[in-house]
């Protein structure tokens, strides 16, 4: 899908596996994966059944909350206040290539989403680079199916 602005970013589907460390190593969201009893097998079969959708600033995908999407800009200051200076660079150089280019191709942000509970999963970076453009990003959303979960338990990240 191809926002519409002078500057234009292409989302394109993201590749999953590219993705491992969002769900096993990031400290911020483990309490979501560990309050659905999510893991990483259940979300890499999700992912090809995923849809690229429109994502207008805001803490919400349709009637999907989407948490750590930092969508307000005082929120978004504050973690950029606090982001590693590598993070800063990756998103310097995203901004760069799109001023300079006009045009970027991206993988789309992940929104995972149980019901109307949603996280903000990856992308955060390429979220904000459109966001920041007045380009609609497009994030690839995967549903979790919300039937039959087992009960989590505490030795689960």
């Amino acid at each position: 899908m191809i926002s519409h602005s002078e500057l234009r970013i292409t989302w394109v589907k993201p590749d999953i596996e590219e993705e491992l460390w969002e769900f096993s190593r990031h400290p911020a969201k483990q309490e979501y994966y560990q309050r659905h009893a999510i893991d990483w097998p259940e979300i890499v079969a999700a992912s090809d059944n995923g849809q690229l959708l429109p994502y207008h600033r805001s803490a919400e995908l349709g009637q999907i909350k989407v948490a750590l999407s930092y969508h307000s800009y005082e929120d978004y200051s504050r973690y950029l206040a606090k982001a590693k200076r590598g993070y800063r660079l990756n998103y310097a150089k995203m901004e760069n290539d799109l001023q300079r280019h006009g045009e970027l191709t991206l993988k789309a942000p992940i929104v995972l989403a149980m019901a109307d509970d949603g996280l903000l999963f990856s992308g955060y970076r390429r979220l904000c680079l459109a966001w920041n453009y007045g380009i609609v990003p497009y994030v690839w959303l995967i549903t979790l199916n919300t039937a039959n979960r087992r009960q989590p338990t505490g030795s689960e990240h």
